[in-house]
């Protein structure tokens, strides 16, 4: 088990009480001779490695063992399991349920983007950076709201286009409950959303106004960036907080599963932090 002062740093006690209803029992494995094998290592001591992991984004084999974790292929094998299990995007939404309930989201403007980072072992969603001289990389999709809480992420190869994922990005969007309690479908349009001028096709301002979505996108060769900016860089901001969180700003993940598994918890981290502090 990690120890008090890593799992408290790590993982704090309304972290955990908001993941553990959602983590699957484990399945419980007999040998052929009767034996159980090892003790399972705890879920919140792995939990504990798998954010010390994407916050310092030190290799899984490099996990320090003093740290109580367990090993760093256990922690990454809870991380795939739970990411196949939906762990990871309950969290997220349980989190933005919370924020949402609370009065803290603003549904009045939101903002998509995208950032690039490399992919230093390739693997999926992964692709040549326009930006990144042909380098292979991955993208990260990001919608936020007002205050740059981000609502849901997507991840994608770097020759993706950011206005190919508009649709998508709004469309898997599984909302927020804002009434605890109350009927009624989640809450996933906001009033208005602003772009840049990745965004600005004709399939995307339609897309926006057939669902009644305000639509701001800068124009291009019309608009100065930088009026458009002075709202938008929440979202910025946002990916600023993203890529805070090592283990994303240089993707060493082979998989997507991994990869978004990791893109969810840093999410889920951000609002909690929202949540966290005082109204």
């Amino acid at each position: 088990m990690a120890t008090g002062s890593t799992a408290e740093r790590l993982v704090s006690d309304e972290l955990w009480e908001l993941i553990e209803p959602l983590i699957p029992p484990p399945r419980r494995r007999r040998r052929r001779d009767g034996r159980t094998g090892r003790p399972r290592v705890a879920d919140r001591a792995v939990l504990a490695g798998i954010v010390f992991v994407l916050t310092t984004g030190i290799g899984w084999n490099d996990l320090p063992g003093e740290l109580g974790c367990g090993s760093g292929t256990t922690c990454w094998r809870r991380l795939r399991d739970w990411q196949r299990a939906g762990v990871w995007d309950q969290l997220h939404r349980a989190v933005l349920d919370r924020l949402g309930q609370a009065g803290v989201l603003d549904w009045s403007r939101a903002a998509v983007d995208s950032v690039s980072v490399r992919a230093k072992r390739r693997g999926e969603a992964t692709g040549p950076s326009p930006t990144d001289r042909g380098k292979r990389g991955s993208k990260y999709h990001v919608l936020c709201d007002r205050n740059g809480l981000p609502l849901h992420a997507l991840v994608t190869g770097a020759n993706t286009h950011d206005s190919r994922m508009l649709e998508e990005l709004l469309d898997t969007n599984p909302g927020v409950r804002e009434q605890r309690g109350r009927p009624g479908r989640p809450r996933r349009r906001p009033v208005k959303l602003h772009a840049d001028k990745g965004y600005d096709y004709p399939r995307c301002r339609r897309y926006l106004h057939e669902r009644g979505i305000g639509v701001r996108i800068a124009r291009r060769g019309i608009e100065d960036s930088q009026r458009l900016g002075r709202v938008r860089w929440v979202v910025e901001r946002t990916m600023a907080w993203l890529l805070s969180f090592r283990r994303l700003a240089l993707r060493y993940e082979r998989s997507r599963t991994s990869i978004e598994a990791m893109l969810r918890l840093a999410c889920a981290l951000i609002c909690l932090r929202r949540l966290s502090q005082p109204a």
